[in-house]
């Protein structure tokens, strides 16, 4: 691509207006942006930064892409564990560079560690896991040489662990030169991370213009090799309708979230091809038990009756014609260790009779729901089929940033979500959901569920050195949880992505961050 028609590409790309037919050397993407809150891998942690960290960011290692529980080294070229000592000591690729040309340091990793730590964002729980937080971060990190830095963390967990977790995308390493060339009143960085990028990846961003459109042009040094394509340009297309349009008439070249009637009608049709990839995304309902407006949203027999409320089937066959199927517990299909019996129905005359015992009467409560598929239909069945069980629910739709907003505020009453695993092991959805410390950002901690028992629990599944044995204990987890918590888990996703036809070598994995454009070509 030549440097004046990037330009026109990218004004294109923001205006909306239409090409003839999309470059052969750049892949245009129409997807949903509203839900970024910032693209600083520090911070992001919404499915559209999460699938775009990767293609800008690497970490030392990351999962296979053809076999995800397999770890497999990216900037560090070798690593041995010490599981009594609790360290990890890293080899770093002695040739990797950056997209701005400074040498991969010891110091980059350390510097990239310290600040997800001490910045404490959303995502920093992943981190919280090996005992790593403001205070002790700076004595767990350690230069040995110029290639060779050592890795300590203080929890109970294995080195495969903790291998999992620096796999996940905040431990993306970041140029610490480049970054701190741009820190503002000791913000490490953050606020022009947010819309810039200084990693690794295939990609550099070269325009982002919040809720219009992400454009990445090819980073030629990348560790791994170069790019097939010369850019992307992610474009923020909120209409579905208009998402199919596009991918229909081949002005894009790829087509996300769509509903299940845009994938209907583009299934068969000339130039496109529908891929069902399987998927570890998950909706659940929520209540917030920390809100005290509301002192139903902290009692449990209006749990048990909620789950009791929910057209699980309706949903999953109707609405959403087959893209999600019903699964009923904090592990996905495809994970190891998942409960995949579902026990709940909808029976509203059941849940009426538990409201009845517990002397539950005038039952009502807010939804905080992103106004895109598939919350906005999962809510709405659920408004309809809450109130035959004379539960009033009042909708409240909003853009994804601004629910991400409310829900890290602790100001929602109840929400759908949607969560994916953050590495390929069961402490990461156990540590969300099964884990509040009191401090972390955790699923039960954002909805004020004090679990000191649980807490105990998720703390020895983890340490268990027997794999079967601690499969067990998940197991128990599990059940715990599908039966007694606030949460209503609905269902499990499959991606279904249409492509034009002549878009090849485009891979997509279980997990939100294993998007990978490194290899497509047109």
């Amino acid at each position: 691509m030549t440097k004046k028609l990037l330009p026109l590409l990218v004004l294109a790309a923001l205006s909306g207006a239409a090409h003839a037919a999309t470059p052969s050397n750049t892949l245009v993407v129409a997807q949903g942006l509203d839900d970024i809150v910032s693209l600083d891998p520090a911070e992001a942690n919404e499915l559209s930064s999460i699938q775009t960290v990767p293609s800008l960011y690497q970490r030392l290692v990351q999962p296979d892409r053809d076999n995800p529980e397999k770890i497999t080294p990216i900037l560090a070229e070798s690593w041995e564990a010490d599981a009594a000592a609790k360290t990890l000591t890293i080899k770093l690729k002695p040739d990797a560079k950056f997209a701005s040309g400074n040498p991969l340091r010891p110091e980059d990793v350390i510097f990239s560690y310290t600040r997800a730590v001490t910045l404490n964002k959303s995502p920093a729980f992943i981190l919280n896991v090996l005992g790593w937080d403001a205070s002790n971060i700076a004595n767990q990190l350690k230069k040995v040489d110029d290639h060779t830095l050592t890795l300590h963390w203080t929890a109970d967990v294995s080195p495969s662990v903790a291998l999992n977790i620096l796999s996940t995308p905040i431990a993306s390493i970041v140029d610490e030169k480049q970054v701190a060339a741009n820190v503002k009143d000791n913000d490490f960085g953050n606020a022009w991370l947010k819309m810039h990028s200084a990693g690794s990846g295939a990609f550099k961003m070269r325009v982002y213009q919040p809720h219009q459109a992400i454009v990445l042009e090819a980073n030629d040094s990348a560790p791994g090799g170069a790019p097939k394509l010369k850019s992307i340009i992610i474009k923020n297309v909120p209409d579905p309708a208009s998402r199919r349009l596009l991918i229909q008439q081949g002005d894009a070249d790829v087509a996300r979230d769509l509903g299940a009637d845009q994938i209907s009608a583009l299934d068969g049709k000339p130039g496109v091809k529908v891929l069902s990839i399987p998927s570890a995304e998950q909706n659940y309902l929520v209540f917030n038990t920390g809100n005290s407006a509301n002192p139903l949203l902290n009692n449990p027999a209006f749990w048990e009756a909620s789950r009791w409320l929910v057209d699980y089937e309706g949903i999953t066959k109707n609405l959403l014609k087959g893209q999600y199927f019903v699964h009923q517990s904090f592990l996905p299909v495809g994970l190891p260790g998942a409960l995949e019996d579902n026990p709940f129905k909808f029976d509203p005359a059941k849940a009426k009779a538990i409201l009845e015992k517990a002397g539950i009467k005038d039952a009502h409560f807010t939804l905080d729901v992103e106004n895109k598929p598939p919350f906005i239909t999962i809510a709405q069945s659920m408004q309809a089929s809450f109130a035959q069980g004379g539960v009033k629910v009042d909708l409240l739709p909003a853009a994804g940033s601004q629910v991400y907003a409310r829900v890290r505020a602790k100001q929602h009453q109840a929400a759908i979500r949607l969560w994916i695993p953050d590495y390929f092991d069961a402490h990461s959805n156990a540590s969300a959901f099964a884990w509040n410390d009191g401090k972390s950002s955790t699923v039960a901690g954002l909805n004020g569920w004090k679990i000191p028992e649980l807490n105990k629990a998720t703390l020895a599944a983890v340490a268990e050195p027997d794999p079967a044995k601690r499969l067990d204990l998940y197991k128990k987890m599990q059940e715990q949880l599908q039966h007694s918590s606030p949460y209503v888990f609905v269902d499990q996703g499959k991606t279904q992505i249409v492509v034009r036809d002549n878009v090849k070598g485009y891979q997509q994995g279980l997990n939100a961050d294993m998007v990978w454009y490194d290899r497509v070509t047109k």
